[in-house]
């Protein structure tokens, strides 16, 4: 897999380390068990996968290349470049400007862009009006297009869908860029309809088996489904694919769910006539992550601290896992860490700010998961990792704790 140019200040003395050891050790990535970095009196288990993936190296390469390139320039992006807040400040510091929220609200009208200004695309993509208006501005939209190649692939796999046609289920987060962009997509080729979750299917399922009213589903779906969307003609062969940040296992569980309905509605030997299986559109990164998360909570700590962006959704599935079974702190860098006693902490599912008290056990040694998402710089994990351990007393060295890891890998 290609190498990309990051920042070094994106880099870390420790985590960075971990990683590369672990890739010498494991080249084809097929120990999903945990680093462990034994300080004597706390231990951090370390994921196997985590932090920036493939998409979003190269978008950070990218968007500081279009910076290089183009001294002088007026320089935009479509609106964060991904889900972190580090990654994203530092390139408002460095002048870039965002011309939208997360959500698509207008920051800067395009009216206000002229065919010198250089725009990147995030690493999310972008919807094809958003495009066409760029174009129409004379901007080059291609050089500095970050969109992740696995989301690309979801598009492709979109417009086989619609070649042959399915009607297209997308598994995401109505307001995510990503998805909104995937929606501009498949609704050209398809018509289309967007579920957040397995409750959500389920509401379509029992709508093809007869026991939803069509009234009661045009309602509950409202906003979510491609223009003229015909619910008693359009669910009659369904592919589904996704935002490639979901949880991979109810992605799963949902195009199986739809599988086995269409098995109940038209016959086991009908099958492929009215179901595409379309399992290949998750992201290995996601995967990855999810599954080193697992094996992560094979072991028996105590809290886990999970780092990355509040608007990450790929990091808040890994917190998800998580919280199934210990306590677990959402945080976005080093900082909501207030002391050995107090740390601020973030609930995902309710959007809100939380602080905690007494978040570190009384007990020796303390046993800590640490992880992030895809997103998150190793310099951020490694901050967090530090300022824990600045906490306690008679620790061993990070270059004792990281030579015997180094010799029990040898």
């Amino acid at each position: 897999m290609k190498n990309f140019n990051i920042p070094d200040f994106y880099k870390s003395p420790v985590i960075s380390k971990v990683k590369q050891l672990r890739k010498i050790t494991d080249p084809k990535k097929k120990d999903f068990s945990p680093t462990i970095l034994d300080f004597g009196t706390v231990r951090f288990f370390i994921a196997r996968h985590f932090g920036f993936c493939y998409g979003v190296e190269h978008a950070i390469e990218t968007a500081y290349k279009a910076i290089d390139e183009n001294v002088g320039k007026r320089i935009f992006l479509l609106s964060q470049m991904i889900h972190n807040p580090e990654v994203n400040n530092d390139l408002l510091k460095r002048g870039v400007k965002f011309l939208m929220d997360t959500s698509g609200n207008q920051i800067i009208p395009f009216s206000e862009l002229n065919s010198d200004d250089i725009v990147i695309i995030p690493a999310f993509g972008t919807t094809l009006s958003i495009e066409d208006e760029l174009q129409k501005k004379n901007i080059e939209i291609r050089k500095y297009d970050t969109t992740c190649p696995f989301v690309e692939r979801v598009w492709k796999k979109s417009e086989k869908l619609g070649e042959k046609n399915f009607t297209i289920i997308i598994h995401g987060k109505h307001k995510h860029e990503e998805t909104r962009a995937t929606f501009s997509r498949s609704e050209k080729n398809a018509p289309s309809i967007i579920i957040k979750d397995i409750g959500e299917a389920k509401i379509i399922g029992g709508f093809i088996l007869g026991e939803i009213k069509e009234e009661e589903i045009k309602k509950m779906f409202t906003g979510s489904c491609s223009d003229n969307f015909d619910f008693s003609k359009d669910l009659t062969k369904l592919g589904v694919v996704n935002q490639t940040t979901m949880l991979a296992t109810e992605t799963q569980e949902i195009a199986e769910y739809f599988k086995s309905v269409m098995i109940q509605k038209f016959g086991e030997e009908l099958i492929n006539e009215h179901y595409a299986d379309t399992r290949d559109t998750l992201c290995y990164a996601t995967n990855e992550n999810q599954d080193a998360t697992y094996g992560l909570l094979e072991m028996k700590a105590d809290i886990a601290i999970v780092v990355g962006g509040y608007n990450s959704s790929n990091t808040s599935h890994i917190v998800e896992l998580c919280e199934e079974k210990l306590p677990t702190y959402f945080i976005s860098s080093a900082s909501e860490i207030v002391s050995k006693k107090r740390i601020n902490h973030f609930d995902y599912l309710n959007q809100e700010h939380w602080v905690s008290d007494n978040y570190l056990p009384e007990k020796n040694p303390v046993d800590i998961i640490l992880t992030s998402g895809a997103s998150c710089p190793d310099s951020v994990v490694d901050a967090v990792l530090q300022k824990i351990l600045s906490y306690f007393e008679n620790t061993k060295t990070i270059d004792e704790v990281l030579k015997k890891i180094e010799e029990q890998r040898q």
